[in-house]
C-alpha cells in the first residue's frame, strides 16, 4: 500500500474517433507503456513532474493528429483518499508486473541464455520507468534477475572450460 501520495496529478483528457481504429490502438498503446492510472473515460492520470507532463502531452499530439480532441491539466485532488487511490491503482498494477516477470525467472530451469537475459532485463526496465511509487517488488526483482544473470554467466564460464 502506498502511504505517501503525489500532491499533484497530470491528467490527459482526450476523445479520439472509432474509425479509424489504428491512431485508437496506437494512443492506447502508449497510456499503457506509460502506466497511466484511469480515472474514467477519456480521462487517465500520472503522477506530475516535467517528464510526465511531457508524455502526457506527446500523446495529446498523437490524438489531435488523429483529428480527435486532448487536453493536459495539472491538478490535486480535493481529498488525500483521491490521491491515495490513485497511486494504490497504479503501484498494484506494477506489483502485478513485477510478480509475473519473478515468476517467469522462477520457472527458467537450466541454464539462461544471454539472448533471453537481455529480454528480461528489458521487461524490467519497461516495468521500473513506470514504476512510479516504487512497488514493494522493485527491489526483489532487480535481485533475482542479477542472481539470474550471476548464474547464468557463471555456467557460461564453466562449459567453456570443459
Amino acid at each position: 500500500m502506498v502511504t505517501q501520495p503525489k500532491s499533484s496529478w497530470a491528467l490527459l483528457s482526450y476523445r479520439i474517433p472509432r474509425e479509424p481504429s489504428t491512431p485508437r490502438i496506437a494512443v492506447w498503446r502508449k497510456l499503457r507503456e506509460l502506466g497511466v492510472a484511469q480515472v474514467g473515460d477519456g480521462l487517465v492520470a500520472l503522477p506530475a513532474d516535467a517528464r510526465t507532463i511531457e508524455h502526457l502531452e506527446w500523446v495529446a499530439a498523437s490524438v489531435i493528429e488523429a483529428d480527435g480532441d486532448a487536453i493536459v491539466w495539472v491538478a490535486a485532488p480535493t481529498t488525500r483518499r483521491g490521491g491515495s487511490e490513485l497511486a494504490n491503482q497504479m503501484s498494484s498494477a506494477r506489483t502485478s508486473e513485477y510478480r509475473e516477470l519473478l515468476d517467469e525467472m522462477i520457472s527458467i530451469t537450466g541454464r539462461v541464455d544471454s539472448r533471453s537475459l537481455a529480454r528480461l532485463r528489458r521487461s524490467w526496465r519497461k516495468i521500473d520507468r513506470r514504476d512510479y511509487f516504487r512497488s514493494e517488488l522493485r527491489d526483489e526483482s532487480r535481485i533475482a534477475l542479477a542472481d539470474l544473470a550471476r548464474d547464468g554467466a557463471h555456467i557460461d564460464s564453466t562449459e567453456s572450460v570443459k
